[in-house]
């Protein structure tokens, strides 16, 4: 989803508004006369009827599939094709039978009610239909944000996100880094890091394999789900962990430091890796908390997911 929805920087707040922005339940139908015809499998056409774009938002299911039913909590990996109903050109905004890339909708509710309730009446292999306007937005909002064009969502499930692993799984490689020790318990536990060390850290980026695991390989443009512990080379010193924290860690790769960027992309998902990172690839001269300027930053990371 991210990679369509980066050419609609201008309505994050339609597409991802809260589930109370509106009181009233979305419309089912018609959907405002708009027609979706082509088939499954391809990009859709769309049909927009003449006059000004609906203001009330709404969703009709095109297909109702005939696979698994959609549930909250999954990330459903789908075509999506978007189009910004404007009354003028309705010119399309992004699809992933372009890019050749399906995306992936995290089904919670951050989403707007009208796609909450539109999912609930399809299952993997159908369509759905929904208009987006500006009753999308949370009231306090809509008082602060310029309106938006109406947006109109064609979303072919194709199926789901398998769950995230609990920890890294596969077969021990015994490589290493020189100065750093990882200790693995084994089972679904976090693993040790030391990075109390007299060894001179390398000035380029060093990722070595602990565990390789099965998995599809890391995109660059995916959103990954991995647990996580930091710490500074040469002290010991931890600056952060999701381990600690109870639960992993969730971001899109291009989103974070350039180590990470580089260290993970094209790794198997399930795999347990130890990065060395030096400081032009992490925070460089800029100190953050608990983290000096100029700092080695050593991590172990589990990839649990990535979609």
């Amino acid at each position: 989803m991210r990679r369509v929805l980066a050419v609609l920087a201008a309505m994050p707040l339609i597409f991802f508004a809260a589930a109370c922005g509106s009181e009233e339940s979305p419309a089912t139908g018609a959907s405002a006369g708009v027609k979706v015809t082509g088939n499954l499998g391809a990009k859709p056409t769309v049909t927009f009827p003449s006059g000004s774009p609906a203001t009330k938002s709404s969703y009709e299911v095109i297909q109702p599939g005939t696979g698994a039913a959609v549930k909250a909590g999954d990330k459903l990996i789908v075509n999506l094709t978007v189009f910004n109903w404007d009354g003028k050109g309705n010119a399309v905004q992004g699809s992933s039978y372009d890019t050749k890339a399906p995306e992936t909708i995290p089904v919670n509710e951050q989403l707007p009610q009208v796609l909450q309730e539109g999912f609930t009446k399809v299952k993997h292999g159908g369509r759905l239909l929904a208009v987006l306007a500006n009753d999308s937005i949370p009231q306090q909002q809509q008082q602060t944000a310029p309106a938006e064009p109406t947006k109109v969502f064609v979303i072919d499930v194709v199926g789901a996100q398998p769950a995230a692993l609990k920890a890294a799984t596969g077969k021990e490689t015994g490589q290493s880094i020189a100065g750093v020790k990882v200790e693995n318990p084994g089972g679904d536990k976090a693993p040790t890091l030391t990075t109390k060390t007299s060894e001179k850290p390398s000035d380029k980026l060093v990722v070595k394999t602990i565990i390789e695991g099965t998995g599809a390989k890391v995109q660059p443009t995916q959103t990954l789900t991995v647990h996580y512990t930091g710490k500074i080379w040469g002290t010991d010193k931890q600056f952060d962990s999701s381990w600690e924290r109870g639960a992993p860690a969730e971001f899109p790769l291009n989103g974070v430091i350039k180590g990470w960027q580089q260290g993970l992309a094209g790794v198997p998902v399930g795999s347990r890796v130890v990065l060395s990172i030096p400081p032009d690839l992490g925070y460089g001269d800029q100190a953050q908390q608990n983290i000096p300027a100029k700092s080695t930053l050593v991590f172990v990371v589990d990839i649990l997911a990535a979609y």
